[in-house]
């Protein structure tokens, strides 16, 4: 090995990589996280439900390690709150909640909005999770892209619950042709590996 390529491995191993996890409420994020999580450290880091903005707050898990034969690439995971255009606490409703805790719930999911905005400041790459069961051109998810593109930050959309019997991931990949589109279901780990490598060639 040259001095060169030495070099530049010791500063791939002192690069402070912080894969955020970006969508819609509801998309699969904190899934996919706790897929990623058990699979190189056999552990879940969130909570998932169906009642949308289930995280509320920026979850993190240091030091993530995956492997591709000879190479690895470490990383930390940092699961967004989902992001959405409008929050009414009528909606939590539908879903059982008393109208106390369906307030708050709204409230709390708003604050976690913020807060995943603020995150694009110290995030070095992300996943943006597309649910492939609905319309992937929406505000929200041409909001996110726009603002990494004028960021400069990397990232890969994943078209989430292709184990879904009316899941389109076909659309999304025509419909963001010029990305890397990478269906998956974070719920089976269905093509997950194909993600990985995704990733090291993104990310890494």
């Amino acid at each position: 090995m040259g001095l060169l390529d030495f070099i530049k491995n010791l500063f791939k191993r002192n690069k402070k990589v912080s894969i955020g996890l970006y969508g819609h409420p509801n998309s699969g994020k904190t899934t996919l996280a706790n897929q990623i999580a058990k699979d190189w450290m056999g552990k879940d880091i969130g909570s998932a439900s169906n009642i949308p903005h289930e995280t509320r707050t920026v979850l993190k898990q240091e030091k993530v390690v995956i492997k591709d034969g000879e190479n690895e690439l470490d990383f930390d995971i940092i699961d967004t709150p989902g992001i959405a255009t409008k929050i009414d606490y009528q909606n939590f409703l539908e879903f059982g909640l008393e109208e106390d805790e369906a307030k708050s719930r709204a409230k709390e999911a708003t604050k976690g909005i913020i807060e995943a905005i603020k995150w694009l400041d110290d995030v070095t790459g992300v996943l943006l999770v597309v649910d492939a069961t609905t319309d992937p051109l929406t505000q929200t998810n041409i909001t996110i892209i726009g603002n990494l593109e004028a960021r400069n930050i990397p990232f890969i959309v994943v078209a989430n619950k292709i184990d879904m019997e009316d899941a389109n991931p076909d659309k999304i990949v025509s419909v963001f042709p010029q990305h890397t589109v990478i269906p998956i279901s974070a719920l089976n780990g269905d093509k997950i590996e194909e993600l990985y490598k995704a990733m090291f060639n993104k990310f890494n």
